[in-house]
């Protein structure tokens, strides 16, 4: 192969790999060290979408770089056993020492409960805390959710939709992790091809709404508003409520290739088996189009995360709602303004522009959603119960039919 393209041009190295991201042809040496910088400045906030530009319409100026940590933060890792998961624990690890990001790190790991599959990647896991000398805590759908572990979820209700269950449980199982192991922080190791198709399926399915939670690097982790009405901390409704953990995704411009690539030749351990319920999930159209896509033109992962990036930052445009809607008389207040900048015929022609569409939204108002602490469970959601405890109350109604019909039998 030619001559490393990264290395100094007076004593360049062979190059054994061409990198799928840019198709750079560069030695192994040169792929850690770039791979594992791409990855230091994702962390720092360097040139990501997080770092506003505030001469862009509804952006809002952020002095400095925004890192994705704060030096004395204790940080989950969510491990499965994976590929993404285990080069995310070894990442993680290597550069919390080389740049002293000064986190204190552990591994949380979910038991879904699929034999054949999670008792294998758990074992990897557990050699994994042993060979980066890091706590780690299980936490089993069994104990979480009364026994449902998602071979019985399957047997229950099949295997389409099976999914659905599955991440909803999956999320609130590592918020409570988090809380037993009193963490600030959580990382996944979603990669960029995951984010990619997350747009992707998204927009298939009209989610617009979805696109700006699916897109951002962190999560979560917003404080309650603070008021200077005299009253304590203590005596505010905002004070109960459960605390949302902030989760980040270091890899979120990461390829997936390169994350194979980066564990085989750094011989990391990790389980390659897919779930044995993934191959009949929505998520399997998308990744096979965003595949096909990537044989075509290497960019159009990064690509479609860039456009899901653009069209979250125009739902935030003033005049627009979260969830894409425009707001009437938010166009209004903005044909007064141009009324005094403009003069008569541009406040005249605005103010038209936002009748007309006062008209179109007068009859789709929405409520507003309200975050408050789920009845049955203690989480935080808009509801009165979240969406795991009302997956949850259909099970145990179905399962309760079925021991029923079976008695009568």
């Amino acid at each position: 192969m030619a001559p490393c393209s990264l290395c100094p041009p007076a004593s360049p190295r062979r190059a054994l790999l061409r990198r799928p991201k840019t198709l750079q042809a560069v030695c192994k040496e040169c792929f850690f060290d770039v791979f594992e910088t791409e990855i230091h400045h994702t962390i720092m906030g360097y040139g990501t979408a997080e770092q506003l530009d505030p001469t862009r319409p509804g952006h809002k100026a952020r002095p400095g770089l925004k890192s994705l940590f704060t030096r004395g933060e204790r940080v989950a890792i969510g491990a499965s056993g994976g590929k993404d998961s285990t080069v995310l624990a070894y990442i993680m690890t290597l550069l919390n020492k080389r740049y002293d990001y000064g986190l204190d790190l552990c591994l949380l790991s979910i038991d879904e409960g699929i034999s054949g599959y999670r008792d294998a990647s758990l074992d990897t896991v557990k050699r994994n805390a042993e060979q980066y000398a890091l706590p780690l805590k299980i936490l089993s759908y069994s104990e979480l959710y009364g026994g449902w572990t998602m071979d019985r979820v399957v047997s229950e209700i099949g295997k389409k939709g099976n999914c659905t269950y599955c991440g909803v449980f999956r999320r609130q199982a590592l918020d409570r992790g988090a809380d037993l192991l009193e963490v600030d922080h959580i990382v996944t190791g979603h990669n960029a091809d995951d984010v990619a198709e997350t747009v992707l399926m998204n927009v298939l399915r009209g989610d617009i709404s979805r696109v700006a939670r699916c897109t951002a690097i962190t999560t979560g982790g917003d404080k309650q508003p603070q008021r200077d009405d005299g009253q304590d901390d203590a005596d505010r409704l905002e004070s109960l409520l459960p605390r949302t953990i902030k989760r980040s995704k270091p890899f979120k411009y990461a390829y997936e290739k390169e994350i194979v690539m980066y564990a085989y030749f750094k011989k990391l351990d990790y389980h390659s088996t897919e779930c044995i319920y993934a191959p009949t999930a929505y998520r399997g159209y998308a990744r096979a189009l965003v595949k096909d896509l990537e044989a075509i033109r290497p960019s159009a992962i990064v690509d479609l995360i860039y456009s899901g990036e653009a069209l979250a930052s125009s739902l935030a445009l003033p005049g627009r709602r979260a969830g894409g809607e425009w707001d009437a008389q938010a166009l209004v207040d903005a044909a007064q303004a141009q009324a005094a900048d403009g003069g008569a015929d541009a406040a005249q022609a605005a103010a038209a522009v936002a009748g007309v569409l006062k008209g179109r939204t007068a009859g789709r108002k929405k409520t507003a959603q309200v975050q408050q602490s789920c009845a049955r469970c203690g989480s935080m959601t808009s509801q009165r119960l979240c969406q795991a405890c009302m997956l949850l109350e259909g099970l145990n109604k179905g399962a309760a039919k079925v021991d029923v019909q079976q008695q009568a039998a």
